[in-house]
């Protein structure tokens, strides 16, 4: 069971919430120890006094400031304890913003947020509630481990999320750290279309779980080859850059391989269907009004993305109601026209 290392108060107007704060990540990095070549001699850090090449301890070190040239302003770890925020004891939400426009650079860590006691899960359950009707999240300040930081309070499936954020100062103009983005470089109209369509053709709902971490997989399978003496298998080359003037023709053989791996799939289909006995044209009609959702059940963030996929305008302004009547009449919309 995870240990909250966070301990306070959310506050949202005049209602506060006693919480504590759970990371929602772990790193799961292959970690090694360092050893020298050939011997079984592990290899060990020391803090020394590069003049005189002796060990110092831990509580004669002080903190030193670069001042460039050779130049350090020293700093007490004492006077740092002085300056820095006090161990903040509450999270005061200032603002609401749309989660849209919060761009993700901004993003740092998540956390999760429970509620301290049992008897405050009505209190905690509606911030949930409104939150995700509104679709939107609480800025914030708070303070943890001596560090003052800014974050985004939001909805999750059934818990409230903690995302910290950084700090405007924090982020880079890519054209000051950049010098080779192109300039004066323009796609041809028939490049843009034929990658929109690639694009289009590669769409597919976001399924996380579909995703793993395969160099670290690789990393583990290579220790265990090693452990068991067995030959170990490089990794493919990468693949070389698309020439620019192969780009037009790179697009169109890729488009044309989506076509024809959807058409594959859709010629397997009937197969399927026959295998399982098969449905009449009249029975497939039943089924697929059967199979249409119940908007009425869907959640605000499944109403958010039948909403984008319809194309309905200023849907990031509206509230899950307003939400369901759109996405409702852009559908029979989009049904009328298909009909025609």
């Amino acid at each position: 069971m995870a240990r909250a290392i966070w301990s306070g108060a959310l506050n949202f107007g005049l209602v506060t919430v006693p919480v504590e704060l759970y990371s929602a990540t772990q790193d799961h990095t292959v970690h090694f120890r360092q050893f020298q070549r050939g011997t079984s001699d592990r290899i060990r850090y020391r803090r020394v006094n590069e003049r005189t090449g002796e060990e110092v301890p831990y509580d004669e070190i002080v903190k030193g400031y670069d001042l460039g040239g050779d130049e350090y302003v020293l700093i007490e770890p004492g006077e740092l304890d002085e300056v820095a925020p006090g161990r903040s004891r509450t999270i005061d939400i200032d603002a609401f913003v749309d989660l849209e426009e919060i761009d993700p650079i901004y993003f740092q860590k998540t956390y999760w947020l429970a509620p301290s006691k049992e008897e405050f899960g009505r209190a905690y359950t509606l911030l949930i509630e409104a939150m995700a009707k509104t679709n939107r999240a609480g800025l914030a300040r708070f303070v943890m481990r001596g560090k003052e930081y800014i974050a985004a309070v939001r909805a999750g499936d059934g818990v409230l999320v903690l995302n910290t954020l950084l700090f405007p100062e924090d982020i880079r103009v890519p054209e000051q750290e950049i010098s080779k983005l192109p300039t004066g470089v323009e796609p041809r109209g028939k490049e843009v279309d034929m990658a929109v369509s690639l694009i289009e053709s590669m769409a597919e709902e976001w399924q996380p779980e579909d995703y793993h971490d395969t160099y670290t997989e690789r990393v583990m399978q290579l220790i265990e080859d090693k452990r068991e003496g067995r030959t170990i298998t490089p990794a493919e080359e990468p693949r070389e850059a698309t020439k620019v003037v192969d780009l037009f023709e790179a697009l169109s053989r890729s488009v044309e391989g989506r076509k024809q791996g959807g058409e594959q799939e859709a010629e397997a289909r009937p197969k399927r269907a026959a295998r399982s006995g098969g449905t009449s044209g009249g029975e497939a009609k039943s089924r697929s009004k059967q199979a249409e959702p119940d908007l009425s059940e869907a959640t605000k963030a499944d109403l958010d993305r039948m909403a984008r996929e319809l194309d309905v305008k200023g849907r990031s302004r509206m509230n899950r109601d307003e939400l369901e009547k759109a996405v409702r009449a852009a559908s029979k919309r989009q049904d009328r026209r298909r009909a025609s």
